[in-house]
């Protein structure tokens, strides 16, 4: 387990125990390192689980130290912030076009894998035989995985689905009910679908793991980070001071501003995402954007074709 910090690589050796994983023991035949050479060059995959706005730069630092067929996972969830770059498009960029890259994706707190509880996601490669490989190396008793080729669909479903679970905070925060937080991830699960298959990728797939799986657990689940921000939002503190309370990273943050740029490029209304950003770049009041959201024009649910999912 690599970290470029030394003096984290030391704590972490120590103690065996991440702060943030209080009461898990990291196994003895794990080692921590803050000098990535030697493992590097042995590796058979490397998985990249960094905060979002850390991807590139981390994997600009391990440039030129994997073996050619060493596979490169990014377990990382978000769009580039800057750039509204799929993290996969950035791993391909830096390592080559012909590194094997795969991203993995679906309902993993972090809290309870590393408890062993019961967890499945969805590893996904354009080629199916990476995803394949990757299902291999950490598919156990514990932890289910799922292949697919739909990248698109795997990555935007968990960067997005980090924006609808602050937004049902913000509604809890506010003082509203079950129903309002199914609406909003009902809905808010429609507009990832809809940036997902102009973007190229599969609603089948937002109907998966990776979309409505992932979608469910960070709006509901006491681990999230997004959903506790947004209670403190509608609770009144601003955007800064709530972020400042979780005390990590809240990735509905920076989403949203991809979100924003990636739907007016594609020319996807995605009313919820819109109005997020609003409340958090530009201080405009919880319960004014949710009463906009409610008066919006008419609408038929499956739009105009009257186009449903088809699930399996």
């Amino acid at each position: 387990m690599w970290t470029k910090f030394e003096e984290e690589a030391k704590a972490l050796n120590k103690t065996r125990e991440n702060p943030l994983l209080c009461g898990v023991e990291i196994p003895a035949d794990i080692s921590i390192i803050s000098d990535i050479g030697e493992a590097a060059s042995r590796a058979e995959a490397a998985l990249i689980a960094t905060p979002s706005y850390a991807v590139r730069e981390t994997a600009e630092s391990l440039q030129g130290k994997f073996k050619d067929n060493c596979i490169v996972v990014c377990m990382s969830k978000g769009i580039e912030k800057d750039t509204s770059s799929l993290f996969t498009c950035i791993l391909k960029g830096v390592f080559g076009a012909e590194t094997p890259i795969a991203a993995i994706s679906g309902p993993t707190h972090a809290e309870e894998v590393a408890r062993r509880i019961p967890t499945a996601c969805v590893a996904a490669s354009n080629d199916i035989t990476i995803a394949e490989r990757v299902q291999g190396l950490l598919m156990n008793h514990y932890f289910r995985v799922y292949t697919s080729t739909d990248v698109v669909g795997v990555e935007l479903g968990a960067a997005l689905k980090n924006i609808i679970a602050l937004c049902a905070g913000v509604c809890d925060g506010l003082g509203h009910g079950d129903n309002t937080a199914a609406m909003l991830m009902t809905r808010g699960l429609a507009e990832i679908a809809e940036l997902c298959v102009a973007m190229g990728g599969k609603k089948d797939t937002i109907a998966g793991l990776a979309g409505l799986g992932d979608l469910i657990v960070t709006c509901i689940s006491r681990h999230s980070r997004n959903r506790r921000a947004g209670v403190l939002i509608g609770k009144g503190m601003s955007v800064q001071e709530a972020m400042r309370e979780v005390g990590a990273v809240v990735e509905g943050y920076y989403a949203a501003a991809a979100a924003r740029g990636l739907a007016a490029a594609m020319n996807v209304e995605m009313p919820i995402c819109l109005e997020a950003y609003k409340v958090l770049f530009e201080d405009k009041p919880p319960q004014i954007a949710m009463n906009e959201l409610m008066n919006r024009s008419r609408k038929s649910e499956h739009g105009t074709g009257g186009e449903t999912w088809v699930t399996r």
